[in-house]
């Protein structure tokens, strides 16, 4: 966090300075205006034309700085210094929902204190419309994107589930983390925050104080209103309550577990893989940092719902579609 204030006040230092030059410029140009209309008309043209150029990119530099000093200010307000960092890595990619799916997180996301979120697209680019967004939501991030190959993308008629998503945009994550936070004094908790989910703030809290492997229940999964850890009297995981494929070594859904970064460092090779069955990617990664008997039930022991696997509903968009039929669209020069 030191870093951020040092780069806020480099930021607002270097701004300070180019609003000084910005101005001077334009006194000078002024001054040569004065001087030069009685003469020649053309070259007064010009410099007036000059004149508007700067005073244009004046204002696209201070709005620039007003944005990255109201996200500044909030990471700061946000900011408790013996806290952990918690960071959310978030896969998406580009759909008619995606925009309103990030919007619903970044709300959310904005509220927990120490946060960092990853969000990798599934695109050989950035995409315009995340990069706005990510700006715009006063939380300390990292854009990265990384395009699923060809043969394991999902074909248009294919259900969801044919073909495993995320995988390596969980693991560029991953490579990013182990990377950019390699030192040891680099505290925080791994979470895969998927954008169609539903989260309590409640849940940071719990996820905070993971030292290995926490794990809580997740709502609306698998066919259960709850699918969640059975433990015993001491506190211990002892097995599961799921009702799909209850034989995975780890029975849980992406949304019901935390790593310690300490953890993830010390497994440098731990991530996930496109080779495992169906609902197997959790207990892909799981399997190689931890065991059953290492687990940390959280959420109040695990009696405790603060995440919800919702999804949105595939819009219905019959009629956008009968637009660009006929080469026209509803969402020309706006992001929806």
């Amino acid at each position: 966090m030191t870093n951020t204030f040092s780069n806020y006040k480099l930021l607002e230092m270097l701004n300070k300075k180019r609003t000084i030059l910005y101005l001077g410029i334009i006194f000078i140009i002024i001054i040569w205006l004065v001087n030069i209309k009685k003469r020649d008309a053309a070259q007064y043209q010009a410099l007036n034309e000059a004149l508007k150029q700067t005073r244009h990119q004046l204002k696209i530099q201070t709005d620039s700085y007003n944005v990255l000093k109201e996200r500044f200010e909030s990471i700061c307000d946000k900011w408790k210094p013996n806290e952990p960092i918690v960071y959310a890595i978030t896969p998406t990619y580009k759909r008619p929902v995606q925009r309103a799916e990030l919007t619903r997180l970044s709300n959310t996301f904005r509220l927990v204190n120490n946060f960092h979120w990853i969000v990798v697209e599934d695109a050989e680019s950035k995409s315009t419309l995340v990069a706005n967004l990510l700006l715009k939501s006063h939380l300390n991030y990292t854009h990265l994107s990384i395009a699923t190959p060809a043969e394991w993308k999902r074909q248009l008629k294919e259900p969801k589930w044919k073909k495993p998503r995320g995988v390596k945009q969980r693991n560029i994550a991953l490579e990013w983390l182990r990377t950019e936070r390699a030192r040891k004094e680099h505290d925080g908790i791994v979470y895969f925050a998927d954008d169609d989910n539903t989260y309590s703030v409640d849940l940071f809290d719990e996820i905070r104080v993971v030292k290995g492997v926490g794990v809580w229940p997740v709502g609306l999964v698998g066919g259960l209103l709850v699918e969640k850890p059975l433990t015993d009297i001491n506190g211990k995981v002892i097995g599961w309550n799921s009702a799909w494929r209850p034989e995975r070594p780890f029975p849980v859904d992406m949304a019901g577990f935390a790593i310690n970064l300490n953890v993830l460092r010390k497994h440098p090779n731990a991530a996930f893989s496109w080779t495992v069955s169906r609902g197997f990617q959790e207990s892909a990664i799981l399997s190689q940092v931890v065991t059953l008997e290492q687990l940390e039930p959280l959420a109040d022991n695990c009696t405790k719902v603060y995440v919800w696997h919702t999804r949105t509903e595939e819009p219905v968009l019959k009629a956008e579609e009968k637009l660009k039929n006929r080469g026209l669209r509803s969402d020309m020069n706006i992001e929806v």
